[in-house]
């Protein structure tokens, strides 16, 4: 058998002596949270809106939240279930959950009693941690049939006093009988139980994915996968300890809760939150609170850059800008940097690695390919093997397109009680990641598309981020998305799907026009169609499936 090619790491070049340099994550989240408190117990550890919350009262009020679940039963390895936005309830909640010696299953705040119960049961989640409203409108029949036992409920008005009506446009319920206050809980002064305590290998989060294939099950991300990925950011990024960090991304979704939360307890920063993503809201609280880092998806920018008002000034204090979750067109890189002046840096990670496994050095610029115009999405760490290979699973020369799969220690272990699924998905502790992509010879990693997204038209294959790239560098075109749809002559044509800058006119004929021109006769989009908004998932990925249900 010959010898790997990726073996060798050709990355490693595109790394700083420091970017490369060995990393001692803590052994968890608590241990780095405990070890920030020793640091700067006064240090603001939250900001949300006009509240201000230091690592001491954090780590007080997060030891009484465990020391209550622990009185309640709550045992060590038993699942809590936390169902909030980018709130401080969210924060104490989680470390009190692992305090308590608990493995904590974060869940979608949008999602309906259907999809939470299938979380509840599959994960045997014991408590549930949501809002008053929530539990109010519809959790309380939910649980009744699931085998959760505890339950807090949490109102976003608390820790605050702005009241921004744009976001916090909702009253505080009256407090359930069968249901506990979080906050009143965390202001109980309880102790945490002492004999709890974490290591590397415990599973900190069972985080729902559709992962390469089929329906939501549970990636076991442990704490030594976030706190590696944690510190990789921390040595890796030009940002001083104490920084302030915006949560751009949700918390429940694995972007923010490694690169945006853990990545700012490691750094013993301040993490700045809004409840959820409101562009006049964001660009509010980065005048206000002059943010050094923040990671989002590339639809986040978007939006951001098309709100009236917006300036370079509201960019300013940026030193690093990231973007997760999909793919960046490099015509919104470059539309960003020329308009506001940060340059937006991609990366590459997936849930069952545990956020980035790539990433474009803060001091470099990701190429594009000259054949495919696809922008790269960085680099692999020193510690991690990105390798490409054909349907067979040989190995493909550098340049040439094949599955992406990751090894290093940030892949999760495998799916929740599927053995089934974590030995397709984790061969030999290898993540088959289910994307399309390639490596150059020098290091850099470009993801062309999923696997099951390929529209095969006359027998060609066209990926839709080809398409989609092109549609970004219309003048008009805000957000796009491109599936493939039956056709009797071809098999399957192209059909773009594109919302529209504020003000903009273009019709489908001139976009389909402006394709035709750029694009092979079998890849350009011959419908387009014109929505105000794409629909997208909670972390701000567009969902091609639901574009494809439409068509």
């Amino acid at each position: 058998m010959s010898a790997s090619i990726y073996a060798a790491k050709p990355w490693l070049a595109q790394l700083s002596e420091a970017q490369r340099a060995p990393v001692q994550p803590a052994p968890s989240v608590p241990h780095a949270f405990r070890a920030a408190v020793a640091r700067a117990p006064e240090h603001p550890a939250l900001t949300y809106f006009d509240g201000r919350l230091t690592y001491r009262e954090i780590d007080a009020l997060s030891d009484s939240v465990a020391g209550h679940l622990a009185a309640k039963g709550l045992r060590r390895g038993d699942r809590v279930a936390v169902m909030l936005q980018n709130t401080p309830h969210f924060v104490i909640a989680l470390l009190g959950a692992w305090k308590a010696g608990a493995t904590v299953v974060p869940v979608n705040p949008m999602y309906k009693s259907a999809e939470v119960a299938h979380v509840l049961a599959d994960a045997e989640v014991s408590a549930l941690i949501c809002t008053d409203r929530a539990w109010a409108a519809y959790l309380r029949d939910t649980v009744a049939n699931s085998p959760v036992r505890i339950a807090l409920t949490a109102c976003e008005l608390d820790f605050q006093t702005r009241n921004d009506e744009r976001v916090l446009t909702f009253e505080r319920q009256p407090q359930a009988e069968d249901a506990e206050d979080l906050v009143a809980v965390a202001r109980q002064g309880a102790p945490a139980p002492p004999d709890r305590e974490l290591s590397s290998t415990d599973v900190a989060l069972i985080s729902y994915t559709s992962g390469t294939s089929g329906a939501p099950k549970g990636a076991m991300n442990a704490h030594g996968n976030i706190m590696v990925n944690a510190e990789r950011q921390r040595v890796g990024h030009p940002i001083e300890e104490g920084a302030r960090y915006f949560a751009l991304a949700p918390l429940f979704h694995i972007t923010g809760m490694v690169c945006e939360l853990a990545a700012c307890i490691a750094n013993a920063g301040t993490l700045v939150l809004a409840y959820r993503f409101h562009p006049g809201v964001v660009l509010d609280a980065f005048t206000e609170h002059r943010p050094a880092y923040t990671v989002g998806p590339s639809t986040a920018f978007m939006a951001l850059a098309a709100t009236p008002g917006v300036s370079r000034d509201h960019f300013e204090s940026f030193q690093v800008i990231s973007s997760g979750g999909a793919p960046v067109p490099p015509a919104l890189v470059e539309k960003f940097r020329v308009g506001f002046g940060p340059y937006i840096r991609n990366g590459y990670g997936l849930t069952e690695c545990t956020a980035p496994c790539a990433s474009v050095p803060p001091e470099k610029e990701a190429p594009v390919d000259p054949v495919s115009g696809t922008l790269s999405v960085g680099v692999p760490g020193p510690d991690t093997v990105v390798r490409i290979v054909d349907e067979k699973g040989d190995e493909v020369p550098f340049g040439e397109q094949g599955e992406i799969l990751v090894r290093g220690p940030q892949v999760a272990s495998g799916y929740w009680r599927r053995p089934e699924a974590t030995a397709e998905a984790f061969p030999d502790g290898e993540l088959r990641t289910g994307d399309i992509g390639f490596m150059d010879a020098d290091g850099w990693l470009y993801v062309v598309d999923r696997k099951k997204d390929m529209i095969n038209a006359s027998g060609f294959k066209v990926w839709p981020r080809e398409v989609e790239d092109v549609l970004y560098t219309h003048p008009a075109v805000r957000e796009a998305a491109v599936v493939g749809i039956p056709d009797a002559y071809r098999g399957e044509s192209v059909k773009a799907y594109v919302s529209l800058r504020p003000g903009d006119g273009a019709t489908p004929e001139e976009i389909s026009a402006y394709c035709e021109e750029r694009l092979a006769a079998y890849k350009y989009p011959r419908q387009v169609e014109i929505l105000p908004e794409l629909p997208k998932t909670a972390s701000g990925k567009i969902l091609r499936r639901e574009l494809r249900s439409r068509s």
